[in-house]
């Protein structure tokens, strides 16, 4: 997660400098507002942008800026202002990136990323113009495009959700925060009434979407880019598993949202895990076998057992049917 935290600051940061040099002398809070940042974070980044600039880093490579809470201004782009030149390789790159955000629901406007595409590809076949070699953008869900319009209009939401650790579908109205890319799958950040807390819901799980007509109004903390975005928030009122998992199990800690808290002498690893509930954590944790021991809570211990006893009862009824294993041939005569 601090990946993804430190790759939407980088994209904020470059996108700084073409900001003020079209909008000189902007207030900091103006341009928090724009940004879609707070005017504290707003001053880090700043402070930031002013040591970045080209290789050498002597006083005329780096982006000089002039700035106060009353006023922003770009003094020295460093050449971030002029229109790059790739590589071929560098433009391959870029294409592939391209692709891969705009699969992803709620990313990118697809007809947007998909005309950036041709002219890119337009770019490296020389012809300087994408006529004839732009692509048809994939047709987005309806749900998806209503995220978007909410958000970029700052508006509340009504999401009909699929939960897959509850297994239900719920209703709930959310203050959208931001979209946020997580695991290689696209996520709506957003303030949710009902929790009264920071939540994300994956796009390809809200079955529907309604923008309100009233205003996101989600808490000022909650904005924060320091805010959890973690798939499972460390809410004290969710149930936390205590697990020991066996040193050849290892790879379940990068499948799964974990807390490790202990390595054991014999390489076993004790960790932790929020659940929803009680029957989903069960058959989660039936399905590793003896590669994961539940510790604790004692709730949940006695549901991994009395699911455990009646498997292995229905296994013993089966081998005691004196007609189990038998395998029957039918003879087939002659058509």
């Amino acid at each position: 997660m601090s990946s993804s935290r430190l790759s939407t600051r980088l994209s904020r940061l470059l996108n700084m400098v073409p900001y003020f040099l079209a909008n000189p002398g902007i207030s900091a809070a103006e341009a928090a507002e724009d940004l879609g940042v707070t005017t504290k974070q707003l001053m880090n980044d700043l402070n930031q942008l002013w040591m970045c600039g080209l290789p050498g880093y002597g006083p005329g490579d780096l982006i000089d800026l002039s700035f106060s809470e009353e006023s922003v201004e770009v003094t020295f782009s460093a050449g971030i202002d002029r229109p790059l030149r790739l590589t071929s390789t560098e433009a391959t790159a870029l294409l592939v990136a391209l692709r891969s955000i705009a699969d992803l629901p709620g990313m990118v406007d697809p007809t947007a990323a998909h005309a950036a595409l041709a002219k890119i590809e337009a770019a490296i076949a020389g012809t300087g113009t994408s006529a004839g070699t732009e692509s048809v953008a994939p047709l987005e869900a309806p749900a998806v495009t209503t995220v978007r319009s909410a958000l970029a209009a700052n508006r509340a939401l009504r999401l009909v959700y699929y939960s897959a650790s509850r297994d239900v579908v719920s209703e709930r109205v959310v203050d959208p925060i931001r979209i946020v890319l997580v695991d290689n799958n696209s996520y709506l950040q957003a303030w949710s009434r009902r929790a009264e807390g920071v939540r994300l819901f994956r796009f390809d799980r809200i079955e529907e979407a309604a923008e309100l007509d009233e205003p996101a109004r989600p808490p000022s903390h909650a904005t924060d880019e320091a805010a959890a975005l973690d798939l499972f928030s460390d809410d004290p009122a969710v149930p936390l598993a205590h697990l020991r998992i066996r040193a050849d199990y290892g790879w379940v800690l990068d499948q799964y949202s974990m807390q490790r808290t202990a390595l054991l002498p014999d390489g076993d690893v004790e960790a932790t895990m929020r659940f929803a509930t009680m029957d989903w954590m069960a058959r989660l944790l039936l399905g590793f076998g003896s590669g994961v021991t539940v510790l604790g809570p004692a709730e949940l211990v006695t549901a991994v057992r009395e699911r455990s006893s009646a498997a292995l009862d229905a296994y013993a009824a089966l081998a005691e049917d004196p007609g189990y294993g038998d395998t029957v041939i039918e003879e087939v005569g002659p058509t």
